[in-house]
Parts: C-alpha cells; structure tokens; sequence
C-alpha cells in the first residue's frame, strides 16, 4: 500500500509531528508538508524518512495558514494508494484517492478558542482574525464534510468533532515508542514539556514555581513562528524566577534523559486535544501532575500515575508538594500505562482502518 501523509508544518518539535513521521517509518509512507526543518527531522530520529517538500509560507498569521492551505490543497495524491491527512490544514483540495483524517482537534482558532483568541488581540488584529476566522471556518466546514473517514486522537477530540462538524469519528489513541524510555533515581528538577503557547498555560507553572524557589522546574519547549505564540513566549522569559529555565531545539537523546532523570512531569494545557507529553514521562517511570480536564483524564490515573489537580496555582503547588514526597512509589503503574499507548499498537490499527477503508 503506497501511502502519503499530509501534516501542516514541520518546522517545530511537537507531539503530532513525532506521532505523524512515526507513523510514516511505520507503514514506509511518504511524508508532505511545508516550512519543512530538516533540523527538527534530525532532532527527532527520522532522516530515514522520505519527505517531500511542500515549500515554505509567510510567518505572519492569518497569512502563514492561508498560504499554507493553499499549497495543500494542490497536492497531486493520484499515484498513491492512500492519503491520510494530519493536521488543521492538510484536508483542502482534491478527496478521490481512498484517504482518513488523523484529527488532532478541529481548528481551536475557529471554535473552542475563538472567544478567548478574539479578547485578547488588539482592535487591528482583532479585526483581521475575526474576518479570516469567518471566511476560512466556512471552507474548513465543507473541506471536512467532503472527508469520507475520521479518525479521533481521544475522546475529547471526538466529541468536539461531533459538536463542530456533526460527524462521527472512530478514535485511535496516538503511540510512542516506548522503548526509548528510561528511568534513572529522580533528581532535583521538575519537567514540563510543550510548545509555548497560550493554550499551554506556562504562565501557571512558572508562576507555581515562583512560589516554590527551593523547587527546581524545566521548561522545554519554543513558540512558531507566525502565529501567536511568538508574543506569549517573549512575556514569559521577561520575567522567569531563577529556579525556572526555559530551553528550546532539544534534541531527542538529551530530551528523553531529561525524562529519565525528572522529579515528576508537570502539564497544564487548557482542553489538552490527547497530550502525547505525560505518556512518554510515564514510559520513563515519572510520575505526573496534570490539570483535570481534557485528554489528560484518558491517560493519566489519578493517584496511580500521579495527581490531577485544578487549573490554579495552589492546587498545581499542592500537588507537586504531594508527588515529591515519594516520586519513585508511581514508577511501576506509570510504566505498565505507558505501554497501553505503544507506537505498535498506533500503526496497527492505523494499518487496519486503511486496510478496511480500501476493501469497503
């Protein structure tokens, strides 16, 4: 089965662009996208897949989107047995070749963060998004009406495809490949791992950290360029206590050591869609602490794995505290739920559902 894989973007490090190239290594599918850095496909361990460059966009949102599904729409999927698409973006254009839709959420932009996106802008930008929210939520909403199969990352995801799009959605959790992980005796830092956006609430754990100076945090993580993170990242350095730091372009080998050698895996995202991140902690043996809402309550168990706690500071401090008494007594269950969300297990059923979408 000769298969292409369509994402958005592959110019930063992020949980659906590991999950997407390795789903391609799995199946030898080949791998589109724009903005393509070859440096992030080497710091991720997959140069042995083959990509095709899709060519690169403005920086400046709504600009960089526009253009990008302008290019993805043009793809010439004809000479392929299947197409999945992943990503945002990556659905527009011609559906004739027997294709699924790996949802990761429908465009928070255009639904579930609309409001908030829309107050914190200033008039002029405010205006801007407003518009091209309108116009391009209309072409996302028959692009996905035309998708004959739908594919979920969580539950959560499915249900905001049901709401949004009023279409079912089979779910297929993501994977990881678990084997890479490790676990060494904890040592003196916290870790949290994400893109620095908004949606991520960095601004919490930094906060709860600046309440905890004899308490360690690691920050991995950098915004993208051309949306609207880049203004989100440069508030938060202004002003990071001294027992916070914030590191960007982690290569894999040294980002799965910072895994193995953490206290405990901190995450906060606002309706995480899944959260690729707390699985690989717990494949290294951590133990998480995780706001109580969205994906994280499909994969983290609640005083087994680690603590879910509220979306505010106290809560956040009270957990961490509770966790660090004794990090090393979750290490057993965190490991054995880890291995529920294995790479393997993701292809398969991947290669499954492709299989009986082309035999309908």
């Amino acid at each position: 089965m000769h298969t292409l894989i369509i994402h958005d973007f592959l110019d930063n490090l992020g949980g659906g662009e590991k999950l997407m190239l390795s789903l391609a290594k799995g199946l030898n599918a080949d791998f589109a996208s724009c903005n393509i850095n070859l440096e992030v496909v080497k710091h991720l361990g997959f140069t042995d897949v083959k990509i095709i460059d899709l060519g690169t966009t403005v920086k400046l949102p709504p600009f960089k989107q526009i253009q990008a599904s302008a290019k993805l729409a043009k793809i010439d999927t004809s000479k392929y047995d299947f197409v999945i698409y992943s990503g945002n973006w990556s659905h527009y254009g011609d559906k004739s070749t027997p294709h699924l839709w790996y949802c990761h959420t429908p465009v928070r932009a255009f639904y579930t963060d609309y409001k908030r996106l829309t107050k914190s802008l200033s008039f002029g930008k405010r205006e801007t998004f407003k518009l091209w929210a309108s116009l391009h939520r209309i072409k996302d909403q028959k692009s996905v009406h035309g998708i004959k199969n739908i594919v979920a990352n969580s539950k959560n995801t499915a249900e905001r495809i049901k709401q949004f799009y009023q279409r079912d959605a089979d779910i297929i959790y993501p994977g990881i490949n678990t084997k890479k992980y490790f676990n060494n005796p904890p040592k003196d830092f916290w870790l949290s791992v994400n893109r620095i956006y908004p949606e991520k609430r960095v601004e919490l754990q930094i906060e709860a950290f600046r309440d905890m100076p004899h308490k360690k945090l690691v920050i991995v993580g950098s915004p993208s360029k051309g949306d609207h993170s880049s203004e989100y990242y440069q508030q938060l350095i202004k002003t990071l206590p001294k027992n916070v730091e914030i590191i960007s372009n982690v290569p894999e080998k040294q980002l799965i050591e910072l895994y193995s050698n953490c206290r405990g895996f901190l995450a906060t995202a606002l309706d995480e869609d899944f959260g690729m991140t707390p699985v690989e902690a717990m494949a290294s043996g951590k133990p998480v602490v995780a706001t109580a809402e969205g994906g994280y309550l499909e994969s983290i168990i609640h005083g087994e794995t680690g603590l879910l706690c509220g979306a505010e500071k106290q809560s956040i401090i009270k957990a961490i505290n509770n966790v660090d008494l004794e990090p090393e007594k979750y290490m057993a269950s965190c490991i054995v739920q880890a291995a529920k969300f294995d790479i393997t297990a993701f292809v398969k059923a991947v290669s499954t559902k492709a299989e009986l979408i082309l035999n309908y």
